[in-house]
């Protein structure tokens, strides 16, 4: 059976997925993979034109009609949220827009999360690809913004100031991990195919496992980043029991978010 799927080149995604994509032994699938950054992974399975996905964990009320939340392959976890950042400043000024990462990404909700319970009102925002918001802060074109990804490592080398860790906010404020991204997948599917790719990425995360080395010329190819300390690192602090197990402690989590994203109080 031939699926599309798509993921993001960040080592996480990567890391687990890698086996998968490579072809596991006795496999059912052939997979036709799609490589992007989350808000257009996010925009893909919006407009329904992938049959499997790793997306942003608050994108799921505007697409569950037509896919369903697996049970492994996502980013849950703790000490792992996207950060608010400055070019220059020391403190967040409610007057300049915020660059955030895609309109449908957790980062972007977790901000204003925050933002609603620190600042009060509306945000100023405007958004740009994970890696033009870093790059915009980098060079001073953006005041303040979110970073996500690789970035989360690099901020402090390159110069910028954090103004606050929207994943240490959301922790605190609702008592639960981080639920940053979800593996989904079409609706129309049996239940049969459903385990069946559940037990596919699981067996991807095993191999990755079971390897030498953490980092593979798979992973270091399509990483934002060349640095390999960081792309180890990334997937130290994103893969996690979470990614085999959404188990209780992430489905809490995961309906915490999406209350927030429906405009109720987690």
């Amino acid at each position: 059976m031939r699926l599309s799927l798509g993921i993001s080149t960040c080592p996480n995604d990567t890391y687990i997925y890698e086996a998968l994509i490579a072809g596991l032994e006795n496999s059912p699938f052939e997979w036709e993979v799609h490589y992007a950054d989350v808000q257009t992974l996010n925009e893909m399975v919006r407009q329904g034109v992938l049959d499997v996905a790793k997306v942003s964990a608050q994108v799921f009320p505007k697409i569950e009609c037509d896919y369903r939340h697996m049970q492994c392959g996502g980013a849950i976890g703790y000490g792992c949220g996207p950060l608010l950042l400055s070019s220059a400043a020391e403190s967040f000024n409610p007057g300049a827009p915020t660059t955030l990462p895609g309109a449908d990404t957790t980062a972007a909700l977790l901000f204003k999360f925050w933002y609603e319970r620190e600042i009060g009102g509306d945000p100023s925002v405007r958004y740009a690809l994970f890696n033009e918001v870093y790059q915009s802060l980098r060079e001073g074109k953006s005041a303040q913004g979110v970073v996500i990804h690789e970035h989360r490592f690099t901020w402090k080398r390159d110069g910028l100031h954090l103004l606050a860790d929207l994943g240490a906010y959301w922790e605190d404020k609702t008592n639960s991990p981080i639920p940053l991204g979800i593996s989904v997948i079409r609706r129309r599917f049996s239940e049969d195919i459903v385990h069946e790719v559940e037990s596919e990425i699981r067996r991807s995360i095993a191999v990755a496992r079971e390897r030498k080395d953490l980092v593979t010329p798979f992973i270091e190819r399509l990483a934002q980043i060349e640095d390999r300390k960081v792309i180890e690192d990334h997937i130290k602090m994103f893969v996690n029991d979470f990614s085999e197990n959404v188990g209780e402690r992430g489905a809490i989590a995961l309906r915490r978010l999406w209350q927030v994203a429906v405009g109720k109080k987690a």
